[in-house]
């Protein structure tokens, strides 16, 4: 029996190609899952945080995703003409806000901050991110030659020292 060598390893960069889309997707279902809910599915704690958190607002949808083990609902609103998303625990704790804020409102150094870091790029939306009831960046979206990336900084504009 003749062994053919080249034959074998020619399937060996796909086959180490499929291995690691399959880890990339496995790691990535592992860290977040997320799926449209009805809001007839949400826990009465959190249906009671989304009735007040909606008060005025549009309700675009809700959601569910599990987090390292966590699960998290969260409510898209759309309030005075902008959007709020609202991330909630199984208690209604509220968790995470992210909530757009127009450019032109946002503190000098924090649309220099972000603009830095979009270099040619041009910002399209901002959004302020709210974790535990405390400011802790803003993220905006940036197009460059046609393409969409996201950049954030600091409440101060300045550069963190990881995303959140």
């Amino acid at each position: 029996m003749h062994y053919d060598f080249e034959r074998e390893t020619s399937y060996m960069p796909r086959t180490a190609v499929l291995v690691i889309v399959a880890s990339a997707l496995l790691t990535a279902s592992a860290i977040s899952q997320e799926k449209a809910i009805k809001r007839a599915q949400l826990p009465k704690a959190v249906e009671a945080t989304v009735a007040a958190q909606s008060q005025g607002a549009r309700v675009l949808g809700f959601s569910e995703e599990k987090e390292q083990g966590q699960t998290y609902y969260e409510v898209e609103l759309v309030v005075n003409g902008h959007t709020k998303d609202v991330l909630m625990d199984h208690d209604g704790k509220i968790v995470e806000v992210e909530e757009q804020v127009a450019v032109d409102a946002l503190p000098a150094p924090v649309r220099d901050g972000l603009q830095a870091k979009a270099g040619k790029g041009k910002v399209s939306s901002v959004e302020s991110i709210t974790k535990h009831d405390k400011l802790v960046a803003y993220e905006a979206k940036v197009i460059t030659a046609g393409k969409t990336s996201e950049v954030q900084v600091g409440p101060d504009g300045k550069p963190l020292d990881r995303e959140e």
